[in-house]
């Protein structure tokens, strides 16, 4: 499958799988690597490792982790469309997992924070077929003009679109107003309640009159599609979660790269579903192929079986 443009942050993540709670003020032992990160990164790469041919446009340093990132990208079957800052340095993000594989993020968007219509290349799009769009580019004031400008050039363009909302903490008054007109929207649980105030699947029904439909992580609960048609679920495959990190973005890659295809939804569901098990089962956002130099791999990914359980109900009542 060819066609995929994801615009978003490229860049490095610091690692820290630390044993027991955190010592404020002391030291706390913890396992640290170095992994490949930045959520418009990890979808590319992701849509790469099933089979698409993604361009990945994004903004990092004049260093050697920009260097890095480009290369490793481009290993892992990504085309990079980067826009270089020969002032700021490329994104890191240190990465805080603890023994239930849940992760806190101390984020420093660094290049991405200027990522601008100007890094745009006029013919980026042209002969592409869908736009993805990481939310980090619009919850960031910085950035957010090119999110617009790109998501605006795409509905001329004809493309289909979607946008992951990304961190709930962040969503502003007036994001959904920048999202009007998308195809698909990609909210976690917790993002689903900062847009519409419930974590119920039913309840993204209200967003239908801004977006076409939505498509809703909820962590060990599975996944849901919700349109006009109703909601349809399916349940989240039992495997052990080392490092809930990217788990979202393997998601939106499986999710997009089989509705893309012309798979059902809950075809699509599944293989978003299947990609997000394989990453929360070792360290890192990405697949181990994309690994940095110079750091030991995570480990292999396994490919899991798709779900079997699907769950479906008519609009606004309950799923059985």
């Amino acid at each position: 499958m060819t066609g995929i443009i994801v615009v978003g942050d490229a860049g490095l993540d610091v690692v820290a799988r630390h044993s027991g709670p955190i010592v404020h003020g002391g030291d706390s032992r913890a396992a640290v690597t170095i992994e490949p990160g930045g959520a418009g990164a990890n979808t590319a790469v992701w849509l790469a490792a099933v089979g698409a041919a993604p361009t990945l446009v994004a903004r990092v340093g004049a260093d050697s982790a920009g260097r890095q990132v480009h290369a490793e990208l481009t290993a892992a079957g990504v085309r990079c469309a980067f826009a270089v800052d020969p002032e700021k340095a490329t994104c890191c993000v240190v990465v805080l997992v603890d023994d239930s594989g849940q992760r806190s993020m101390l984020p420093d968007r660094g290049a991405n924070a200027r990522f601008s219509p100007a890094d745009l290349d006029p013919g980026i799009l042209d002969g592409a077929r869908h736009l993805h769009l990481s939310g980090y580019v619009l919850l960031d004031a910085t950035s957010r003009p090119a999110g617009l400008a790109v998501l605006r050039a795409a509905r001329e363009a004809g493309l289909t679109t979607s946008v992951d909302p990304q961190s709930a903490a962040l969503i502003y008054d007036g994001f959904l107003d920048d999202v009007r007109g998308v195809d698909l929207l990609l909210p976690n649980t917790e993002e689903l309640v900062a847009l519409t105030g419930s974590a119920e699947p039913a309840s993204a029904s209200a967003l239908l009159d801004v977006v076409g439909a939505v498509a809703l992580t909820s962590g060990a609960a599975g996944a849901s599609w919700v349109d006009r048609d109703g909601v349809l679920s399916v349940d989240a495959l039992p495997v052990p979660c080392v490092d809930s990190t990217g788990a979202g973005d393997a998601f939106d890659a499986g999710l997009l790269a089989t509705w893309l295809a012309g798979g059902s939804r809950p075809a699509a569901l599944a293989g978003g579903v299947a990609a997000a098990a394989r990453a929360v089962s070792v360290v890192g956002a990405q697949p181990s192929g994309a690994q940095p130099s110079g750091t030991q791999p995570s480990g292999t990914r396994p490919s899991p079986a798709p779900p079997s359980g699907v769950r479906s109900s008519g609009a606004g009542s309950a799923a059985v």
